[in-house]
């Protein structure tokens, strides 16, 4: 824009002094090409050159401005749309589904709004209700980014690769990963050693089912080879079509001889990822941040009361994710021009909607999943999951910790590392 200025102010003179139409026509196309005006706007910028105009801002009032100079904004008075009480309005929704993309969340807010008010939550009335029926996600993300960037998570990894059974077990990458029937599950254990590596600890087994999405997460005492097998089996009792296959990381608590003797007996294909590449199994590894993290944070749990506590909130957390938590799948992806990934994806459904839908589940099955649809709500779920998230919370304060999500830099675990070693000595 300064440029075209500067160009305006250079010609403007000689454009005004010109006599005749052909001239100032010649003239003006000159100027039309070099500063890409339309035509009628570079005439009149030609001609009112260094004069004073008044305009009406959008607020009514008039703004004294000066043609071919750099003016101040004018003042706009455009109301805002979405204003602070949908903006709570939809922090709150964005709390009781455990902070989901926004992508996602306008797939689940027009399906919620009955339950809102049935619950007390929201009214009819509220200007808020109606703007929440078409809100976009692009809107929903905007609203929620501060938000956002404030609760933002950080933590570290446990994986101990294992030697024993490699040869024995087929690598698959995840580019071969091709899921055109139910019943492939990839799985990972999640630590939960607030900060500390060291000593006795729980974990939790996450297993997703790669067509639907469907979520099964699973509390661990420690990482020993059977409560890693015992977790699998309840896995496969409850998950709603049959396992044909696992896939996991070089973990040594998948790559053992017990386990896998249980896969063969069970015609359950097993295959792993390659050591240090963790996008291999990388859509199990999204859920361990956005579903295991979300609920439980990083703080540490040892006890036997803690891990049935965490048993307890994953029976109701897997209710919530499989049957009202929509999700995207990849479709497809290619390279294009400039090294640039072009990702495809479907539309936001919920893992239970994607097995309804398939044709491959057996009628049974989608008769048992509505069923089940019909008795659940997902807001007294989350009530139920807020009220053991809070007993859990109570249980990390009773031990004198101080944070509930540490990093991998606690000072106070290393100190009372350091003292525990001088002791020993």
């Amino acid at each position: 824009m300064d440029q075209r200025r500067a160009v305006s102010a250079q010609v403007a003179s000689k454009y005004r002094a010109l006599r005749g139409r052909k001239a100032r026509a010649q003239l003006l196309d000159q100027v039309v090409a070099l500063t890409k005006y339309d035509r009628h706007y570079a005439a009149w910028v030609l001609r009112h050159l260094g004069k004073t105009r008044l305009v009406r801002a959008a607020d009514g009032s008039m703004v004294k401005l000066v043609v071919g100079r750099r003016n101040r904004r004018r003042p706009t008075a455009r109301p805002r749309i979405y204003d602070e009480q949908v903006r709570r309005a939809l922090l709150y929704l964005w709390d009781c589904f455990d902070q989901m993309c926004g992508k996602r969340l306008a797939v689940l807010v027009p399906q919620m709004l009955p339950l809102l008010l049935k619950h007390n939550k929201l009214k009819k009335t509220d200007a808020a209700y109606e703007k929440l029926q078409y809100v976009s996600a692009a809107t929903i993300d905007r609203l929620l980014k501060p938000e956002r960037a404030r609760r933002r998570l950080k933590g570290i990894a446990h994986t101990k690769p294992s030697t024993a059974l490699k040869n024995s077990v087929p690598v698959v990458i995840s580019s071969e990963l091709r899921t055109p029937e139910p019943g492939h599950y990839q799985i990972d254990l999640v630590g939960h050693d607030g900060g500390n590596p060291n000593g006795h600890f729980a974990f939790t087994l996450t297993a997703v089912e790669l067509y639907s999405g469907w979520v099964e997460p699973r509390s661990l005492l420690n990482r020993a080879h059977r409560w890693s097998k015992e977790a699998i089996e309840k896995v496969k009792q409850r998950s709603p079509v049959p396992v044909k296959s696992l896939h996991s990381d070089n973990d040594s608590s998948f790559l053992n001889e017990p386990l896998q003797r249980w896969c063969a007996q069970q015609s359950i294909l097993f295959r792993r990822a390659r050591p240090y590449h963790s996008n291999d199994t990388c859509y199990v590894e999204q859920k361990n941040y956005n579903i295991v993290r979300q609920a439980v944070g990083y703080a540490r749990y040892e006890t036997e009361e803690e891990v049935a506590l965490l048993a307890r909130l994953y029976e109701k957390l897997r209710l919530l994710i499989n049957f009202f938590y929509p999700s995207m799948k990849l479709l497809d992806k290619k390279r294009i021009k400039g090294g640039r990934i072009h990702k495809r994806y479907d539309k936001p459904k919920t893992p239970a909607v994607r097995l309804l839908e398939c044709s491959a589940v057996a009628p049974s099955i989608k008769r048992q999943l509505r069923k089940q649809l019909r008795t659940l709500d997902p807001l007294v779920l989350k009530r139920q999951i807020s009220a053991i998230q809070g007993r859990l919370l109570k249980l990390v304060r009773s031990k004198n910790i101080k944070v509930l999500y540490p990093g991998p830099s606690y000072p106070e675990a290393r100190e009372r590392m350091r003292e525990r070693l001088f002791a020993a000595r």
